[in-house]
């Protein structure tokens, strides 16, 4: 299964009960145990917005964006979110729920995060500035489990445990 649905096409994007609907779903079913679905109509937009599906247990490896231009916002829109901003040695700095009464996060580049999902079908909106470039995203953090890795469940407790 993709790590995201494909782009939309038209002159303009709604968010319906179908799309909702579909995210929800795929995710679910996805290994990773989320799913992208993009807003933009191409990857190579200057703006990249897009909906991320999430369950609890996704691992959202700790990272940063490097680029000096590469702010990330994340609004929720539904379910719990618990955003967690590092030091450069991995120590929790901060922590964010997100909630329908504090639901955005704006993070400046160079800033370590990551997210933990706290309930099923949690929905966010992200918007960072784009071209999408895979090689330049993004930064993972050296001192957390690569995905995949058998070590990230005892991670995500670690974090959970705060």
């Amino acid at each position: 299964m993709p790590n995201s649905l494909p782009n939309p096409t038209g002159d303009v994007f709604v968010l319906d009960e179908l799309t909702l609907s579909k995210g929800k779903s795929t995710s679910r079913k996805s290994s990773r145990l989320r799913m992208i679905q993009p807003v933009q109509r191409s990857q190579k937009a200057k703006v990249q917005r897009l909906l991320n599906f999430l369950q609890p247990g996704t691992y959202i490896r700790p990272h940063c964006h490097p680029l000096e231009q590469a702010t990330e916002s994340v609004c929720l829109l539904s379910g719990a979110l618990e955003v967690l901003i590092f030091n450069s040695h991995g120590s929790i700095h901060s922590r964010h729920h997100l909630t329908p009464t504090s639901p955005l996060v704006d993070i400046e580049p160079g800033v370590w995060h990551g997210m933990i999902v706290q309930a099923p079908d949690t929905v966010i909106f992200e918007v960072k500035k784009g071209p999408y470039n895979p090689k330049t995203d993004k930064k993972f953090a050296s001192w957390s489990p690569e995905e995949g890795s058998p070590d990230v469940k005892k991670f995500l407790a670690h974090l959970q445990k705060g």
